[in-house]
């Protein structure tokens, strides 16, 4: 009987050389070679050269303000002289009390704070509305009529100065606080500002609830957008709150250093003798004016970012 052979048998290839065991790495440590994202709530703390620039930046914007201090505690012929004084001099309660006493400084002080809170506190609301009605409610000729408030923003305000003054005139308004008050209760700045921020804060969803709920208009402004448009509030009343605060332009023309004006009405004459001008006394002045509104940012600066972080929407 015939003997089969085999086949040939194909020989087996070499093993790999398993690699040493790796002890797994404790845990909280990042493995070598791999890229790590930070821990969830882990605070950055920020290098020595952030510190180093935010004291620059600090200095550089305390700077004017501490000059203003300065030129207001010397004579005026100390602050036009070369070099000009960086150290205190001894005259700012004095500087102070002629200035307050020269322009009725007091009187301006109380106009202008219920000028700039009238035209913060109308322009917000009716901002809001305005940008509340573009944003959200459907009607007709919404894209047209949104497109001639922005167009307004780009017409000069000295072009409207001489119809403006004619109206206050027939009103018998010259020189009285309504003639700055009443031209300045909205701004197209605030209408688009509203609008731009409720398009991506306020969801419609909310809106249509509140209606299947039978909740009416007034109703829906009051529990709904004015609480999701609170922190552009915020921001808008105090742009603007500062932008009444330091207008001077239609306030000059429509009120008087004698009757009832603003600040910025009452610095124009503040200072002046009878052939040159005390730039002490006008920057004692300027000091004046100021404070209010540093004050204001002091107390009212927690809050308004606190407001603005809480309208912030994590995607």
């Amino acid at each position: 009987m015939a003997r089969t052979l085999d086949p040939p048998r194909r020989p087996r290839p070499p093993r790999r050389s398993r690699p040493p065991h790796r002890s797994r790495p404790a845990p909280g440590t990042a493995r070598p070679g791999r890229r790590t994202r930070p821990a969830a709530g882990r605070q950055h703390h920020a290098g020595p050269l952030t510190y180093v620039l935010l004291a620059v930046a600090a200095v550089v914007s305390l700077f004017p303000l501490y000059w203003n201090v300065v030129a207001a505690s010397h004579t005026g012929e100390r602050v036009v002289e070369a070099p000009a004084p960086l150290l205190p001099g001894s005259r700012l309660l004095e500087n102070l009390t002629f200035a307050w006493n020269q322009v009725d400084m007091g009187e301006a002080l109380v106009n202008t704070t219920i000028v700039a809170s009238l035209v913060a506190a109308s322009t917000v609301l009716f901002s809001t509305l305005a940008g509340f009605a573009f944003a959200k409610l459907p009607f007709r000729g919404r894209g047209l009529l949104l497109s001639l408030v922005v167009a307004t923003m780009t017409i000069p305000p000295q072009l409207s100065v001489i119809p403006l003054y004619r109206i206050i005139t027939d009103l018998g308004w010259v020189d009285q606080l309504q003639s700055v008050v009443l031209p300045s209760l909205v701004a197209a700045f605030g209408v688009f500002f509203m609008r731009q921020y409720l398009v991506e804060a306020l969801p419609v969803e909310l809106v249509e609830a509140a209606r299947m709920d039978g909740a009416h208009s007034l109703r829906i402004i009051w529990h709904v957008v004015f609480p999701v448009a609170r922190p552009a509030m915020a921001v808008l009343g105090m742009l603007v709150f500062v932008q009444a605060w330091n207008d001077f332009f239609w306030p000059f023309i429509a009120l008087t250093p004698d009757g009832s004006p603003t600040l910025q009405v009452a610095l124009a004459g503040l200072g002046a003798g009878n052939h040159s001008v005390d730039h002490a006394i006008v920057l004692t002045g300027a000091l004046i004016s100021t404070m209010p509104l540093l004050l204001v940012f002091a107390f009212l600066g927690k809050h308004i970012v606190g407001g603005i972080t809480a309208g912030a929407v994590k995607s």
